[in-house]
């Protein structure tokens, strides 16, 4: 695979993924982003690249699919670079067919972090605006879009109908196990997000990575920012424990950050750049293991 465009499948580019949450939700109280309530149209033909996205994502996202990938990239074989080096590294993944923007995947990550440092968020804070997404560097390895990006929810029990386009769960082989069909499924309620297996993508892949580097508050942002139907839907609240309860306010403090934050303006990498190397240096490694 070339690793000068995105990956092929049904989306254009990633953003497109992220362009769709945005009209699902767009930013209360204001008209910042450019997306009006007309394109939340779930019938609009131009939508069909989106639609296909998430059949393939919802067939394809079983508990035995998430394991393995889990397993498989627990071993930390894929690569071995430092984490500004990835946020070049996941620049490849600019495509050049995205009619929205001009800018790279650093720089929207830098779009996010400084919106952050801009309001005078903690250096931890500010650090997972910037590595948040890093996870899809996983397209460069030749994985495809659905299990990369995408909403993501818990696998081992019942799906929500609060996640988008919930009827192409009918085609995933785990709708027909019936220990899987219960609210709970394989769970006990109030059991604890940690306890859950999530469907598989960059947030689970970047988590893996942070874990050991950043605050409780950072991994919560980094594991659960793409868990819309929980922090913007109210879904899944059973099977969490009061401290996932607490901690998902740092979830949804994140979220129009990630989100609102794009811009067509770039932010300066030259200037930038010294001011994120010694932010990264404070919390992780010289090199990584990805």
């Amino acid at each position: 695979m070339s690793e000068s465009n995105a990956p092929d499948g049904p989306l254009n580019s990633l953003d497109e993924w992220e362009d769709d949450v945005l009209k699902r939700y767009p930013e209360e109280g204001g008209s910042a982003n450019k997306f009006d309530k007309e394109f939340r149209d779930y019938d609009d033909p131009a939508r069909e690249s989106v639609r296909e996205f998430y059949r393939l994502n919802h067939v394809g996202q079983t508990l035995e699919f998430a394991r393995d990938k889990r397993a498989d990239y627990g071993r930390r074989d894929k690569h071995e670079m430092s984490i500004w080096e990835t946020c070049e590294y996941l620049n490849t993944l600019i495509d050049d067919s995205d009619p929205d923007t001009d800018l790279s995947q650093i720089e929207h990550l830098l779009q996010t972090s400084e919106a952050i440092r801009a309001d005078g968020h903690p250096r931890w804070f500010v650090l997972t605006g910037l590595i948040h997404d890093l996870g899809k560097i996983m397209c460069l390895w030749g994985e495809p879009q659905w299990a990369v990006v995408g909403d993501t929810f818990p696998l081992g029990c019942k799906f929500s109908d609060k996640i988008v386009y919930p009827e192409f769960f009918e085609a995933n082989p785990d709708s027909a196990n019936p220990e899987y069909r219960t609210d709970c499924g394989i769970y006990e309620e109030g059991c604890g997000l940690d306890q859950v297996t999530m469907s598989w993508g960059h947030d689970e892949y970047m988590h893996s990575i942070a874990k050991d580097h950043l605050p409780e508050e950072a991994l919560y942002m980094i594991r659960y920012h793409s868990f819309y139907s929980a922090h913007r839907e109210g879904a899944y609240e059973h099977l969490m424990n009061e401290k996932d309860k607490e901690m998902f306010k740092w979830v949804k403090a994140f979220n129009p950050y990630d989100l609102y934050s794009k811009a067509d303006q770039p932010p300066n990498l030259d200037v930038l750049r010294p001011y994120y190397q010694d932010l990264i240096g404070e919390f992780f490694p010289e090199t990584v293991a990805w």
